[in-house]
């Protein structure tokens, strides 16, 4: 290290406290290991407060058990200090402030997921399919959520330029709609004080209806980019979904005029940069869809047609047959939708005379609830992005 100037040296793994004092000791200069490395680039890519309190929260958990020598670091985690006891140590003073602030972190968090599920909540309504987008960070998970939504979220060579989760809608073709959710890229071991603090981002995975998994294909080492995603998939609860893989970066190959690589699971070759293979994911992910969402049936008095309207935008429509009694319709759609459209059709007689077209299924559902407790929208999505029948 003294021959090539090193001033710091990393290990490419989590190193106790006691380790570290060691080699700091032995080679005579700083060391970090891979969870610091790790929680330093999330730490400046976090661009929203939810990110920067997830980090933070990593960050401080990971320092608690290594406070010995570093109290100095604690400046920049803020949090108010508490009168110093007699016979209170600097140390333990530090240790009191870093676990005031984890609880403090904690409870912010905690208000966060409740919001996430409260979204999630008013989402379901839509009736719209969710779809995440997963995979190794860099692997061009952003540049395939541009390509099949025409967003324009941040890009960039880097690893873990995506911290935040964004969510816009897709079409798959023939007025097929997903929502779809891009989120963190992974990490082969990935740091578990990581895992742990981003739990509320993470669950956006875990309640998506399908996963689409983005695969660097064109770079050595696939198999342990594909082992490592399905491990922190494993995770956090995230192994029962369809999976859709799109095999990415065949431009590369084709450019470099290099064979597919040898052992590669059944997935869909893609390339987000150029636009190759896009009809077929969006078809490999409408035959996913297709395994979670089962076909329900309906027919619709034609005073009640609006609802037909509102169905096309929230199912897929397997047939549509006009005959004397009303509208008959067949549909692919999930539990949620399927429940609104009933109990709809269930209010129809107590709003015989009422004008076609007076209330979305969500406000008669709505309706009730206000009958029942008075709070007749919870999340104050009422109407908004329902389609307005």
């Amino acid at each position: 290290m003294d021959e090539n100037g090193a001033e710091l040296a990393v290990v490419s793994r989590e190193l106790s406290p006691a380790q570290a004092r060691n080699l700091e000791e032995a080679l005579g200069r700083p060391v970090l290991d891979r969870t610091q490395v790790v929680l330093d680039i999330f730490a400046q890519r976090a661009r929203t407060r939810e990110g920067r309190l997830q980090v933070e929260l990593a960050q401080a958990r990971y320092l608690l058990p290594r406070l010995a020598g570093v109290g100095r670091l604690l400046s920049r985690l803020g949090g108010g200090i508490g009168t110093r006891g007699p016979g209170e140590t600097k140390l333990e003073v530090d240790r009191r402030r870093l676990r005031e602030r984890i609880r403090q972190l904690e409870a912010e968090i905690a208000e966060i997921r409740r919001r996430r599920r409260r979204s999630r909540e008013g989402r379901r309504r839509l009736g719209l399919p969710v779809v995440a987008l997963v995979g190794y960070t860099n692997a061009g998970k952003s540049t395939l959520f541009n390509r099949l939504t025409g967003a324009r979220v941040h890009v960039e060579d880097a690893l873990f330029a995506t911290l935040d989760p964004t969510l816009r809608r897709a079409e798959l073709g023939r007025g097929r709609q997903v929502l779809l959710s891009d989120t963190v890229g992974f990490v082969h071991d990935l740091p578990h004080h990581l895992v742990a603090a981003f739990r509320a981002t993470l669950e956006e995975v875990a309640e998506a209806d399908v996963l689409l998994h983005v695969l660097d294909v064109s770079r050595p080492g696939w198999e342990l980019r594909l082992r490592a995603v399905e491990a922190v998939l494993d995770e956090i609860g995230a192994d029962r979904q369809p999976r859709v893989l799109a095999q990415n970066q065949w431009d590369r190959l084709a450019a470099a005029g290099a064979e597919p690589p040898l052992g590669l699971p059944d997935g869909v070759p893609v390339s987000a940069a150029t636009g190759f293979g896009l009809d077929a994911l969006k078809e490999a992910l409408v035959a996913a869809i297709a395994r979670v969402r089962a076909t329900r049936t309906w027919r619709i008095p034609y005073r009640e047609a609006d609802l037909v309207a509102w169905l096309r935008g929230r199912a897929e429509i397997v047939e549509e047959r006009y005959e004397p009694e009303g509208v008959f319709v067949a549909a692919i759609c999930d539990d949620e939708v399927a429940a609104l459209v009933s109990r709809r059709l269930a209010a129809r007689p107590r709003n015989e005379g009422a004008p076609p077209g007076h209330a979305t299924p969500e406000e008669a559902v709505s309706d009730e609830a206000a009958g029942d407790g008075g709070r007749s929208d919870p999340d104050g999505e009422k109407g908004r992005g329902s389609g307005g029948l």
